[in-house]
């Protein structure tokens, strides 16, 4: 891909790992919970206390929502974040919160251990460098319309400033089908594994808009090899201030989280046994080099595990 200077796979496979606050983002299972919008102090530090019970690793939670109605509930501004500060004095758990502006990217940074930009924000360049500026951890979705090579090069913005604390997210895109909120790509787990080294995160709340879909989504990203996951979780979503239809419920997303536990449990031991056959054929590959040379009346070289 062109122009590919820093985000671009580097050539010896090593990919980066980002941390937020003892949260390893590319080693670890990350999931990102908690609500779409910041709504009360209750509704947030409940669903906080909640889902770090549950397995939750961050929480998520926005107190600045551009939506596509200027009608729509906006967020709660300044006072959302001072709520969702008091979460994570409640929890525990690390924040993960919108910034829109490039005039609140410094104070919003005072609450956020993650500066999150948002789908229709990902081309805002003037944004882009100054979260690149904050050296804060960026967790960069990809726009609606954008291609790989678009979402690549947006976050080379980020890490151009000296930033390369960068993780992407897959939150869907729009195309013909209407049945879902966006369609879920998620093709791009296994693209920017090759071309780029930054870690990838899948949004299911977003990527289908559809609870139900949620947990087959998130398995399936997870087989795919995505990183992690960010999932909206209300305690009472069908009075949520947006977003109702999508977000789970605590109940819901403490079971999504114990099939989530076994599906990474499966994935490692497909990964050990892989291993296990490998060191399987290398010791086959010195038994047949040793026979090779006794055959032949010679030592073994000693530093060959099998010399044809």
């Amino acid at each position: 891909m062109k122009n590919l200077k820093l985000v671009a796979a580097r050539p010896d496979c090593q990919r980066s790992i980002i941390n937020v606050q003892g949260v390893e983002v590319g080693k670890d299972l990350v999931v990102i919970a908690g609500p779409c919008s910041v709504e009360t102090e209750r509704q947030t530090i409940e669903t906080a206390i909640a889902v770090k019970r549950a397995g939750a690793t961050m929480l998520r939670g926005g107190a600045f929502k551009p939506r596509t109605s200027p009608y729509a509930f906006q967020g709660l501004g300044l006072k959302g974040l001072k709520i969702l500060d008091k979460a994570k004095k409640e929890s525990g758990l690390p924040i993960v919160t919108e910034v829109v502006d490039t005039r609140d990217v410094s104070w919003v940074g005072e609450y956020a251990d993650v500066l999150q930009i948002g789908a229709r924000n990902m081309q805002n360049f003037s944004l882009l460098r100054e979260v690149g500026k904050s050296g804060k951890p960026i967790l960069l979705k990809r726009g609606m319309y954008s291609t790989l090579e678009e979402w690549l090069n947006c976050a080379e913005y980020i890490l151009a400033e000296g930033n390369p604390n960068v993780i992407l997210c897959e939150r869907g895109i729009r195309t013909f089908e209407t049945y879902t909120r966006n369609t879920l790509d998620l093709s791009m787990i296994p693209a920017v594994h090759h071309e780029s080294h930054l870690p990838i995160l899948i949004d299911p709340s977003h990527g289908t808009g559809i609870r139900e879909m949620i947990e087959p989504m998130s398995l399936a990203a997870l087989m795919a090899g995505a990183d992690g996951l960010e999932i909206e979780v209300h305690i009472d979503p069908p009075n949520a201030l947006s977003d109702k239809e999508q977000q789970l419920t605590v109940a819901q997303f403490e079971d999504l989280m114990v099939k989530l536990r076994k599906a990474r449990a499966f994935i490692q031991s497909l990964g050990s046994a892989d291993a296990a056959r490998a060191s399987e054929s290398a010791q086959s590959d010195v038994q047949a080099g040793k026979g090779k040379a006794a055959r032949a009346g010679e030592e073994p070289h000693p530093f060959s595990d099998a010399v044809d």
